[in-house]
């Protein structure tokens, strides 16, 4: 179940998972370099997790880990929102490392009160 059906060794999948993943980051972050608006959009799209989801299939996970894999994402960016709010707005004012820190924490605060408030819904996401 680890890797495809297909895949000549166990360890020539992983490498081709890292490269696929990571050349996805050096995309992103270069067309962010050539256009903000490109960037931030092509940042937004769900590209990870998609490609989180085709590695699940093709490494025959089961539909009910795929489907719950997506459930937990929608879940989880909601929280994530307001740091890229905070993120700007912090950036001149602490400088790029203290404002990382702090959009961290933000982040952490946000899902702990978000979680907590979707547990009276049902949601379990801690």
């Amino acid at each position: 179940m680890g890797q495809p059906s297909n895949a000549k060794g166990p360890y020539e999948w992983i490498i081709t998972k890292y490269l696929l993943t990571a050349g996805m980051i050096v995309f992103i972050s270069e067309a962010a370099k050539r256009s903000d608006r490109l960037g931030g959009f092509i940042a937004a799209l769900p590209l990870m997790t998609l490609l989180t989801l085709v590695w699940l299939y093709v490494e025959n996970q089961p539909e009910e880990k795929i489907a719950n894999h997506a459930y937990y994402t929608f879940w989880y960016v909601i929280p994530t929102l307001p740091m890229f709010l905070l993120f700007p707005y912090l950036l001149p004012k602490l400088g790029f490392w203290l404002t990382m820190g702090a959009c961290v924490v933000a982040t952490v605060i946000c899902f702990g009160l978000f979680a907590l408030a979707m547990k009276s819904f049902g949601i379990n996401l801690l």
